[in-house]
């Protein structure tokens, strides 16, 4: 039981970060206004929330599920999808410092800005494509080493 509940959590809060990343990527758009930076702020707050609860949870599924750390340690696909993951929060870190910086300036972002934060969403949307595709080879045990 374990097991499972620690898979369906995995891939909820997973379902729940690629939402966010899409409501960003929807949300920032040349014209934003202060009420909008207000809500994406916020919604950026819970991307870091559900990426730390993917960590913890995603981790204890390695740890102590059941095909455990010994098969998922020894995975070449288990660490492209850390790194892939890892590379995902990299690139959202400029998007959040920009949400913060934007909110406590009160002023309008120009469109240069908007701009390069829809790029850096949009290359977290195209990594993430590489996470389930990592995860079913995972799964299948293509990748051991």
């Amino acid at each position: 039981m374990l097991d499972l509940s620690l898979a369906i959590a995995h891939h909820l809060l997973i379902f729940g970060i690629f939402g966010i990343i899409c409501a960003e990527f929807w949300a920032v758009r040349a014209g934003v206004t202060s009420a909008a930076i207000a809500r994406i702020a916020k919604i950026d707050l819970w991307y870091g929330m559900l990426a730390a609860a993917v960590i913890v949870v995603g981790f204890c599924r390695a740890i102590f599920a059941a095909k455990g750390w010994a098969y998922y340690s020894h995975n070449g696909f288990f660490w492209a999808k850390i790194l892939g993951f890892a590379a995902i929060g990299i690139l959202s870190l400029p998007p959040t410092v920009t949400f913060i910086r934007w909110r406590k300036s009160g002023a309008l972002p120009g469109d240069p800005d908007v701009q390069r934060v829809r790029r850096y969403l949009h290359a977290e949307l195209a990594l993430f494509v590489f996470l389930p595709i990592f995860a079913a080879a995972m799964a299948r045990g293509y990748g051991e080493f």
